[in-house]
């Protein structure tokens, strides 16, 4: 049997839109496709997994059965993705469907609980009932297409499953806004953060704001890739409930079981706590929160019993800052590092936001500021920039990386490529100055700019324009008025020819 590719899943995966498109809103249907993914991918795992045990037992159906209970994930018979494709054509496909995923849910226990009760595939957001049976039929039938067998023994490689579920978030992100651009991180962003953090084998590694969990899981392929073993922890909070499923099941296509990933506001309700109630601390904490978010959760700061805003409440229009103090407070005191993506006007605006600015900088935990281009994010043209903090500096000042000039240009979105990506990671670790590229501040010099962190105020990029040589432009313009005047003499002739001239 052919081994399918990557892209062949992502096309088919994608392909099986067109059943939504028009008739449910993008935001909404995302989470149609991705769960009934997810469902036939299990599916067909379970289907492979018993096929071979059949093979190897074909005497022994008893035996079977015992070596499908021992397997860790579990799949009842009338809940797989077969089973309600059988009865595709009956009514009730969206009660039906709904069903099965509960039933998944309920005999995984802790790896899946509560991850499908966002999600109502008999809900009437899908049409009445009619329109809504016919939906779900053509999207079965989608899924049931060869091209989306995703059998182990035919597609090899878990992550190919994995991959397609990012592909699908990303096109997702691309296609609806900002609404679902705001799970998503760009896949080279997360990659050039998970490098700048350099995660270590051991590490606790956590994302406050986890969205699919995408830049979690790109910093423990940093260890698997390093070390060869998964000894790492991945944490995270993710404040939408639909949002949070596809960060479990997406961590859970992965093959990434040593996680923990928390529903509720990380301002509001910190959840990833300590026994004795108080935040936990991570080696690596890594986060893209909402941009400028308003109505962050201002009321609840000023009793914060965490002591996350003793240096200044942001405000209240404004949550960047909130989410920095956040990540900050999380991290452990000798070996935590962070990196979190900003807007610019995180860098130099005034009022509360300079003093806790200021503060974080007298505190010696900022590390880096790392100017991003334009047009890397969904959603949003604006340029970003990335700030990297840590507890354990060896001296006290502040790189400074202008990276927002290369880039490879796209029609909608722009993007870092390998070399981009590389030349940012190998400046940040070199710490030296680079013309028009980098420049190391000393505590003194960002002191003496009030606190401001606006890059161009430490990396020049200012390119002095060419010397005009005047005489020859006068030259120029000497032969151009020659030739000027050549041409008229020419066109008085073929004029005077055809009896218009004098």
């Amino acid at each position: 049997m052919n081994q399918v590719t990557q892209s062949e899943i992502n096309k088919a995966a994608w392909g099986a839109c067109d059943t939504f498109r028009g008739v449910v809103d993008p935001s909404i249907y995302k989470d149609y496709v991705l769960t009934m993914l997810f469902l036939k991918y299990v599916s067909d795992v379970w289907k492979d997994h018993k096929a071979g045990y059949e093979s190897q037992y074909p005497d022994n159906p008893d035996l079977v059965a015992a070596m499908m209970e021992q397997e860790s994930f579990k799949l009842p018979e009338d809940a797989s993705f077969d089973a309600i494709y059988a009865r595709r054509h009956e009514a009730g496909n969206g009660e039906r469907i709904d069903k099965a995923l509960h039933a998944v849910e309920e005999v995984n226990g802790d790896k899946l609980r509560d991850v499908f009760q966002d999600i109502s595939f008999n809900s009437n957001k899908l049409g009445d009932e009619e329109q809504k049976n016919d939906i779900l039929r053509h999207l079965m039938e989608d899924f049931a297409k060869e091209a989306l067998d995703l059998r182990p023994s035919r597609v090899g490689n878990l992550d190919i499953i994995g991959g397609a579920y990012e592909y699908l978030i990303s096109r997702f992100a691309a296609t609806a806004g900002k609404k679902a651009g705001e799970f998503y991180t760009p896949a080279e962003v997360s990659e050039l953060m998970a490098r700048l953090v350099h995660p270590q084998q051991g590490d606790d590694i956590c994302d406050p704001t986890c969205g699919s969990a995408s830049l979690l899981m790109k910093c423990g392929r940093q260890v698997r890739e390093a070390t060869g073993t998964k000894q790492y922890a991945l944490y995270g909070q993710e404040a939408i409930g639909s949002t949070w499923a596809l960060a479990k099941m997406n961590l859970f296509l992965h093959g990434e079981t040593n996680h923990q990933i928390e529903w509720g506001d990380t301002i509001r309700n910190p959840k990833l706590r300590t026994s004795d109630d108080m935040l936990r601390h991570f080696d690596v904490v890594v986060a893209n929160p909402p941009f400028s978010l308003d109505k962050w959760g201002v009321e609840a700061a000023e009793t914060d019993k965490f002591s996350r805003f003793r240096r200044g409440i942001p405000p209240k229009t404004k949550g960047d800052y909130a989410f920095i103090l956040h990540m900050i407070e999380t991290l452990k005191p000798r070996t935590g590092r962070m990196a979190v993506v900003v807007p610019h006007g995180v860098l130099f605006r005034g009022s509360s936001e300079g003093k806790i600015r200021q503060k974080l900088i007298e505190e010696n935990l900022l590390d880096a500021v790392i100017g991003l281009p334009e047009k890397l994010f969904f959603g949003t043209g604006i340029p970003a920039a990335i700030l990297m903090f840590n507890k354990n500096k060896s001296d006290d000042t502040v790189l400074f990386i202008d990276a927002s000039r290369e880039f490879e240009a796209g029609t909608n979105q722009n993007a870092l490529t390998e070399d981009h990506l590389r030349k940012i990671t190998d400046t940040f670790a070199a710490r030296e100055a680079v013309d028009k590229y980098a420049y190391v501040a000393s505590a003194d010099e960002i002191e003496e700019n009030d606190f401001n962190l606006n890059i161009p105020r430490y990396v020049d990029t200012f390119e002095e324009e060419a010397e005009i040589d005047l005489m020859a432009v006068r030259a120029e313009r000497q032969e151009l008025a020659s030739e000027m005047a050549d041409l008229e003499t020419r066109m008085a002739a073929y004029l005077k020819e055809l009896g218009y001239g004098a």
